[in-house]
């Protein structure tokens, strides 16, 4: 591997959460480090808060998630979505159906004008993702 790009999603204390709904609706394996087994510490800072948790998806995807420390940013929404596509409808209309439980999808998963089918929702941690399924080739 030469290299590779992951998004890291940090949020306010709801990394363990968050972690587990996203293997619940993507699938994989969740691994998860604690603030404590790395001697990461000090005044406002959860010991057992996630400084590191990753999941690793069976479709190739890995997100990684923490826990913000005490003066960093865990502003989510506005200028970043991640965005899941492919050619498999079922596969990712349950992606975007998982997702959007507890969260406010903001444009349906439905056909657009450029053939596509594609949807748009904030989850209920307020991370914004954004579906599109690539329209059957025509032969």
């Amino acid at each position: 591997m030469v290299a590779s790009l992951s998004p890291y999603v940090s949020l306010p204390g709801t990394a363990r959460e968050a972690l587990e709904f996203y293997r619940s609706v993507l699938g994989g394996q969740v691994g998860i480090s604690t603030f404590a087994e790395f001697g990461a510490g000090g005044e406002g800072v959860d010991p057992d808060g996630v400084m590191h948790g990753q999941l690793d998806t069976p479709s190739g995807f890995t997100l990684m998630v923490s826990d913000a420390m005490p003066g960093m940013s865990s502003a989510t929404g506005g200028n970043l979505a991640l965005c899941l596509f492919g050619d498999d409808l079922e596969l990712l209309r349950g992606f975007f159906t998982g997702l959007a439980e507890g969260g406010k999808v903001t444009t349906p998963l439905e056909a657009q004008v450029w053939g596509d089918q594609y949807g748009a929702l904030t989850d209920r941690f307020g991370v914004d993702w954004m579906v599109n399924v690539s329209a059957p080739a025509h032969a």
